[in-house]
This record gives structure tokens, C-alpha cells and sequence, in this order.
């Protein structure tokens, strides 16, 4: 117990330090056409959570509290963070950026040994090739899904601490705590209003993070349609705004503000309320991850139910300009 009070103790006071650091040199999030935010901000905290992480990582890999295969695909993260923050910095170009998350995104997929199979509840796909494409596929989208979602204040945050709750709640782990308080820490400050941003070093390493997550509960004979489910928040609102948006024929390069959650901060909703109503979709989504982890022959019925849940819900954003 001791060791999670002592990493959500030293998130808060590295998040502080970051701010005051950011302050001091002017290492603010400016205000944009993609941005939530009214004034500028610090940004970079995602550093506190980053620290932190790998710090529990290391002491619960040297006390055999962690797989080492899971450790060591994790600890890949720590070269996307450190290159995000020094794009949070000094604005790397696109393609430097989409090389090294490639590379990281290999990196831990090897360390994984690869994706065995995928399985749909009714059928398991084995093909090797097929596979571990779509699983390389899956971190690169993940890592940058998190990135556009992380959008106001305390979201991004809040679905982290929810992800290591349901994953630690239904799969067990060590790893899925001391992320949950690493992330805690840093929410303090990220509450709304945001005293400071987690910036790429945290968003891409949280997306990463949940990939390996269920890529490595995949191998270990849980489907992936149950961490899908779980991260239905998310990855469902990214996945149809891009498609949506592809149908449009808008540039898809374009900064916007046109996910679920943006509209419905710009129907009048504050950040706390869209991040609080977020939650309460979670809720959902937890019970049905759950239930599609322990009856595990009707996982894609589950799956399906949150698909019809969470379109449900995009439709309702939709239709409501002005929330009550």
C-alpha cells in the first residue's frame, strides 16, 4: 500500500515542479483552432505520469511482480515519451514522429512475442502475418487516437485511472495500480479548471500503454474484444469523427473540433461535466467488458451492445445543441 501513496505523492509534486518550470520558461499550450482552452497554459505534465510509471515499473520488475515480457514491451514507452516531450518542446515534424512511434510500436510487439491469434468468441484467427499487421496497426492507432481525445480538462486522465481500475478489477496486476496513481497525481493539477496539459510525453504513452495492455492479455487467452469494449470511449469517438470526416472529403491533416466530447463542450457543457458524463458511459462499458470477460462465448455479443450503446450516445450528442 505504502508504494502506491509514495508514487501519487511524487506524480503531484513532479507535476507541480513541471508547472513551475513551464511557467518560468514560457512552455505554454497556446490557444488554437483545435483547442478547448481559452488562455494559454503549461503543458508537459504528462512527464510526472511518465516518471513515475517507470519507476513502479522497474520496482515491481525487480520484486518479480511483473512478466517480463509485459515489462519490458511497457518500458518501449519510455523512448515515445521522451521523444513526444521533445516534441511538446520544439514541434518535431510528422514524419519523425509517425517513424518513431513505428519503430516503438515494433519494438514492443517483438518484446510481446508477437501476436498470437485473435479471438472473436465464436472463431480464433491464427494466421502469424495477419496478426501481428492488425496488431501493429491497433499501437499506432491507439497512440495517436489518445493524442486527439486529450482535448480538455481532466479526460484524458480520467479514462486512464478508469482503464487501470477495470483492468486491475478484472484481470489483476500491480502494473495496473501504479499506473492508476501515477495518473492520479498529475489529475490534481488537470482537474478543470487546468492549471497544466499532459502534452504528447503523456497521451501517446497512455494509448501505447492500453495497446500493450490488451495485446499481452490477448496472448494470455482473453480476447481482445473485452479491453476494445473497455476503450470503447475513446477509440469509438476517434475512429467515427476520422470516418466521418473522410466521407465529408475534409482534409484529415486539418486541426478540428468535431469529436463527441468537443461538441458537446461547445453546446455549453463544462469540462467536468463532459469528463463526469464520460464516466458514466464507462460505467456501462465496464459492465459489459466484464461480463464479456467471464462468459466468454458471447464476447461479441457484448461487443456488439457497446457498439449500439456508444452510437447511441454520438447520436444523442448529435441531436442536442443545447444540453440541459
Amino acid at each position: 500500500m505504502m508504494i502506491y501513496v509514495l508514487a501519487f505523492f511524487v506524480s503531484f509534486l513532479l507535476t507541480y515542479g513541471i508547472r513551475f518550470v513551464a511557467l518560468k520558461k514560457s512552455l505554454l499550450a497556446e490557444v488554437t483552432e483545435r483547442s478547448s482552452h481559452t488562455v494559454p497554459t503549461p503543458h508537459g505534465g504528462g512527464i510526472a505520469i511518465a516518471l513515475t510509471w517507470f519507476l513502479g515499473l522497474l520496482y515491481f520488475f525487480t520484486c518479480k511482480e511483473i512478466e517480463p515480457s509485459l515489462f519490458y514491451a511497457l518500458m518501449c514507452g519510455s523512448v515515445l515519451s521522451f521523444v513526444s516531450y521533445i516534441d511538446d518542446v520544439y514541434e518535431l515534424s510528422p514524419k519523425v514522429r509517425l517513424v518513431v512511434q513505428a519503430l516503438v510500436s515494433i519494438a514492443g510487439l517483438y518484446t510481446l512475442g508477437g501476436l498470437n491469434h485473435i479471438d472473436f468468441g465464436f472463431l480464433v484467427l491464427d494466421n502469424s502475418l495477419f496478426c501481428n499487421i492488425v496488431a501493429f496497426l491497433g499501437i499506432m492507432w491507439c497512440i495517436n487516437l489518445y493524442n486527439f481525445l486529450d482535448g480538455i480538462d481532466g479526460y484524458a486522465g480520467s479514462e486512464a485511472i478508469f482503464l487501470t481500475f477495470a483492468g486491475w478489477l478484472i484481470f489483476g496486476g500491480e502494473h495496473f495500480l501504479i499506473l492508476m496513481v501515477s495518473v492520479a497525481g498529475f489529475l490534481v493539477w488537470n482537474w478543470h479548471k487546468a492549471k497544466i496539459f499532459m502534452g504528447d510525453v503523456g497521451s501517446t504513452l497512455l494509448g501505447y500503454t492500453v495497446s500493450i495492455f490488451a495485446l499481452y492479455d490477448q496472448n494470455n487467452g482473453v480476447s481482445i474484444f473485452v479491453w476494445l469494449i473497455l476503450f470503447g470511449l475513446f477509440w469509438f469517438d476517434a475512429t467515427l469523427t476520422l470516418l466521418r470526416r473522410y466521407k465529408n472529403k475534409e482534409r484529415l491533416s486539418k486541426a478540428h473540433r468535431k469529436h463527441a466530447y468537443q461538441r458537446a463542450v461547445q453546446s455549453g457543457l463544462r469540462h467536468d461535466k463532459v469528463v463526469l458524463l464520460g464516466m458514466g458511459i464507462n460505467l456501462v462499458l465496464l459492465i459489459l467488458g466484464y461480463s464479456a470477460f467471464y462468459f466468454q462465448e458471447f464476447t461479441m455479443a457484448f461487443f456488439i451492445l457497446a457498439l449500439v450503446f456508444l452510437y447511441a450516445i454520438v447520436k444523442w450528442v448529435d441531436c442536442h445543441k443545447k444540453f440541459e
